[in-house]
């Protein structure tokens, strides 16, 4: 089983750089699954019904997302109708959609970190709990939301040879340390992003670099340009259930 695991992606160029690459890598590289984190799809932040289609229609298979699900008032009904479309699964019940999809014989599931992102139930007890009602068969691939490297390194750890993936979102920055867990588990701190190349994580320098310098609120724009596309690409062993190799695959589109 080969599942490539996209990083953020933001706005409309990421959308596009989605739809003009996805379907090549997954012809070369004989994907069977997509997984995507699409919470700034629309405009920078959130996601709307059109902008997730456009990810289905560029060969996504599930969609997680994060803290931004929320921005656009359109995505709390579509959470509900959509089950590729993901939100945090340790949100408090109640909440609008689910926190993991089951698709053949892989389960999806999306967390949110609790160090300086939000005050969220607990992302490690709530994935015990559904760890307990899974099929035994099934191929269990994490996407964690989370600020702290060393919470998304302690998830990682923690479900070690319990899960078959974890993978880190949230910062747009990619990070090196792709590797298999000793228990079996394949492990990124972040994926990094789909998003403009000269920009500050998808943003325009000068929007970010005045809020930095006055301290006054200011509207982030989605910037132009090439596009960095960050992705990793796991092999899982099916009868075993745990990775057999993690590579980065990234590249820039002009």
């Amino acid at each position: 089983m080969r599942i490539l695991f996209i990083g953020d992606i933001i706005g409309k160029p990421g959308r596009r750089a989605v739809q003009a690459l996805v379907p090549g890598l997954r012809r070369e590289h004989k994907i069977d699954l997509v997984v995507a984190n699409g919470e700034n799809a629309a405009a920078g932040f959130g996601i709307t019904p059109d902008t997730a289609e456009e990810l289905f229609a560029g060969s996504v298979d599930v969609i997680t997302t994060g803290g931004h699900v929320w921005d656009k008032k359109e995505a709390e009904l579509y959470l509900d109708e959509e089950a590729r479309v993901l939100r945090p699964l340790n949100y408090p019940p109640g909440v609008p959609g689910q926190g993991y999809h089951r698709i053949g014989n892989v389960t999806v599931v999306n967390l949110m970190g609790r160090v300086f992102i939000g005050t969220l139930d607990c992302p490690f007890r709530t994935m015990d709990s559904l760890l307990e009602t899974l099929p035994r068969a099934s191929l269990v691939v994490v996407d964690f939301h989370a600020e702290a490297t060393s919470e998304k390194q302690a998830l990682g750890w923690y479900l070690d040879g319990r899960v078959s993936v974890v993978v880190g979102t949230h910062t747009h920055v990619p990070t090196a340390d792709q590797r298999i867990l000793p228990k079996g588990t394949a492990y990124v701190t972040d994926l990094g992003m789909v998003g403009p190349l000269n920009s500050i994580i998808g943003n325009e320098p000068e929007d970010v670099l005045a809020r930095f310098l006055y301290q006054t609120p200011r509207r982030l724009g989605v910037a132009t340009g090439p596009v960095r596309f960050n992705s990793v690409l796991v092999e899982i062993d099916e009868a075993t259930r745990l990775a057999r190799t993690i590579q980065r695959v990234d590249s820039v589109m002009e």
